[in-house]
C-alpha cells in the first residue's frame, strides 16, 4: 500500500504546482499574534526544540521514535535524534510520550451550521425547512484547537464572511487555520437552501465564477442541481483563472463531470447517480446516489470502470466518512466533548436525528450499512489504483460531525476502512497539500517546511483514537493551547 501512496505517475500529474499568487493567498505571511489571539498561545519563541517525540511525518512512512523537532523562524529547521543537543537559547520542551504529525489539511470543511426550524422528536420541521447560520466565531477555534491548520471551506453560504474571517486570521486578529476560501455554491434550480443563488444558465455560471474570483476566493464548488452546461461553463472559467473546482453532484453523474473537466469530487462515491433507476439528464433523482453505491463495489465492472476513469483523468476524491457514518445505526460514537461544544438547541436536534436513525426500518438500516462498507472498499481501491484521496468530515449540522472533531474522526474512519495509521494521516495531510499545490510548504514534517504541527498525548500509530488527544497545535511555528481554544466556544456551536 505504501508504494501506491507515493506521489508519482498519475498523482504527479494531478498535483499541479500552485501559482505564487495562490500560495500567498492560502498561506499568507505569518503575522504576530494580536490581542485576540495571545490568550490562546501556549508557546512562542524564536527557536523551539520539541524533544523526545515520536514523529509521524505525513508521507506514509513508519513513525520515527525519540526525535527532536527543531522549529526556527516559523519553519521546521531540523529533525534529529533526541540525543542531539538543541541550539543554545532554544526553548526546550520535553514531550516524552507525545507524537508529532503534520497539521491536518481539511478538504471538506465549512464555516456554517445547517439548522432545521422547529425540529421535533418526530422529525417535523417548518418552512423554510433548512436555514444556514454562519459559525464565524466558533468554527475557526474548533478547527485550530483540533489540529486543522489549513482548510478548504468547500462551499460557502456567506462568502464575504469567510473572506473577511480569513483576513482577520491572517492578520493575527483572531485564532484560526489557513483558509482556501471556496466561492458560493454553484447551484441550479430546485435547491432547498434559501440562502443559495440559483443559476439561470451556463452564462450565469461563468459570470458567477468570474465575479467571485475577482473578490478573492481561491476555489469553487458545484452543487447538487447544477446542469452539465452550467458545470462546464463554471469549470472553464475557474481553469482560465488558474483555480480548481470540486463538486457535490447529483443531477450530473461522475462520468459526466469527468468529461466536463472537474478537478475533484466530494463525498467519495456516495453521490454518484449514474446507476440510479430512472436517472434523467440534468435532474437530481430523489434517490441521490444510494442505488448506485449499493450496486457498485471495486469488483463490479461499473466500479472498476469508474475508478479507472477517475485515475486516468487525474480527478481527486474527497472522503467524508464521518457525515455518512451518521446514517449507520449504532456506529457513530456519542462524544461528550462534542455535546459540550453545542448549544442546547443544536444538541437536542442532533439527538432527535440520532434516535431516528437508530429506530429506522430494518431495510433502511441494512442499506445504510452496506453503502458505508461499499464506500470504504471503493476508497481503498481508488488509492490502490493511484488515485489521490483527500479527507474532510463535512461538518454541516449533524452534531456527530463538528469542525475539527470531525476531521479527527475522518482519520479514525480511514483506519477502519483499512489504511494504516500513517497512511490515513497522509491522506488527511500531505494529500490535501498536494491537491492544493502547497506540498512544498505544508503537509509533512520535513526540514524547510512551515511549522504547522500537531502534538498529541499518545501514539496514533498503534491507537488511532489518540489523534483526539491534542495538546498543542503549531501554526507558522506558534504553539496554540488546544484546550483553551475548544473551551472558548463551549456551548456556543450552533449559535455563532
Amino acid at each position: 500500500m505504501k508504494a501506491v501512496l507515493k506521489i508519482g505517475g498519475a498523482l504527479a500529474a494531478l498535483a499541479l504546482a500552485a501559482t505564487p499568487v495562490l500560495a500567498a493567498e492560502v498561506l499568507a505571511p505569518p503575522a504576530a499574534p494580536g490581542r485576540g489571539v495571545l490568550p490562546y498561545v501556549a508557546t512562542d519563541a524564536p527557536v523551539i526544540a520539541l524533544t523526545h517525540v515520536q514523529v509521524i511525518d505525513g508521507t506514509g512512512a513508519p513513525p520515527q521514535r525519540d526525535r527532536t523537532v527543531l522549529i526556527q523562524g516559523g519553519r521546521i529547521a531540523a529533525i534529529t535524534p533526541a540525543s542531539a543537543t538543541p541550539p543554545a537559547g532554544a526553548k526546550v520542551m520535553d514531550l516524552t510520550g507525545r507524537t508529532v504529525f503534520p497539521g491536518l489539511v481539511g478538504m471538506h470543511d465549512h464555516m456554517f451550521y445547517i439548522a432545521r426550524p422547529d425540529l421535533d422528536a418526530e422529525g417535523r420541521v417548518e418552512d423554510p425547512f433548512v436555514v444556514v447560520p454562519q459559525m464565524t466565531f466558533s468554527s475557526p477555534r474548533l478547527y485550530l484547537g483540533a489540529g486543522v491548520t489549513t482548510l478548504r471551506t468547500t462551499g460557502s453560504v456567506e462568502p464575504y464572511a469567510d473572506l473577511n474571517v480569513k483576513k482577520m486570521v491572517d492578520a493575527g486578529a483572531i485564532p484560526g487555520p489557513h483558509m482556501d476560501v471556496t466561492g458560493p455554491y454553484l447551484e441550479g434550480e430546485h435547491s432547498p437552501f434559501v440562502e443559495m443563488h440559483r443559476l439561470k444558465d451556463a452564462e450565469d455560471a461563468r459570470k458567477t465564477v468570474a465575479f467571485w474570483a475577482d473578490q478573492g476566493v481561491t476555489s469553487f464548488k458545484a452543487y447538487m442541481n447544477i446542469t452539465r452546461a452550467e458545470l462546464k461553463a463554471a469549470i472553464d472559467e475557474a481553469h482560465r483563472r488558474g483555480l480548481k473546482l470540486t463538486g457535490h453532484l447529483c443531477a450530473v453523474t461522475y462520468p459526466e463531470a469527468v468529461a466536463a473537466g472537474i478537478d475533484n469530487l466530494e463525498h467519495g462515491f456516495y453521490v454518484n447517480t449514474e446507476l440510479d433507476p430512472g436517472k434523467t439528464p440534468d435532474v437530481c433523482p430523489r434517490t441521490v446516489g444510494e442505488p448506485t453505491l449499493l450496486a457498485m463495489t471495486p469488483q463490479t465492472p461499473e466500479g472498476k470502470a469508474l475508478i479507472k476513469l477517475l485515475v486516468d483523468h487525474h480527478v481527486a476524491l474527497t472522503s467524508t466518512l464521518p457525515v455518512f457514518e451518521q446514517s449507520v445505526p449504532g456506529h457513530p460514537p456519542l462524544q461528550a466533548r462534542m455535546m459540550d461544544s453545542m448549544t442546547s438547541e443544536s444538541r437536542d436536534a442532533y439527538l432527535y436525528n440520532r434516535n431516528a436513525t437508530n429506530f429506522a426500518p430494518r431495510a433502511s438500516k441494512t442499506d445504510a450499512t452496506t453503502a458505508f462498507q461499499h464506500e470504504m472498499q471503493l476508497e481503498r481501491a481508488f488509492v490502490a489504483a493511484g488515485g489521490l484521496l483527500l479527507a474532510g468530515p463535512d461538518p454541516t449540522g449533524n452534531g456527530g460531525v463538528l469542525p475539527g472533531f470531525g476531521d479527527q474522526r475522518e482519520v479514525e474512519l480511514l483506519v477502519e476502512a483499512g489504511f494504516t495509521p500513517p497512511e490515513a494521516i497522509r491522506i488527511a495531510t500531505l494529500n490535501g497539500a498536494t491537491y492544493l499545490g502547497l506540498k512544498d510548504r505544508i503537509g509533512s514534517v520535513e526540514p524547510g517546511k512551515d511549522a504547522d504541527l500537531v502534538v498529541v498525548n499518545g501514539d496514533p500509530a498503534t491507537r488511532i483514537a489518540d489523534v483526539e488527544k491534542v495538546e498543542i497545535v503549531f501554526k507558522d511555528g506558534v504553539g496554540y493551547d488546544s484546550e483553551k481554544l475548544i473551551e472558548s466556544v463551549r456551548g456556543r456551536y450552533g449559535q455563532y
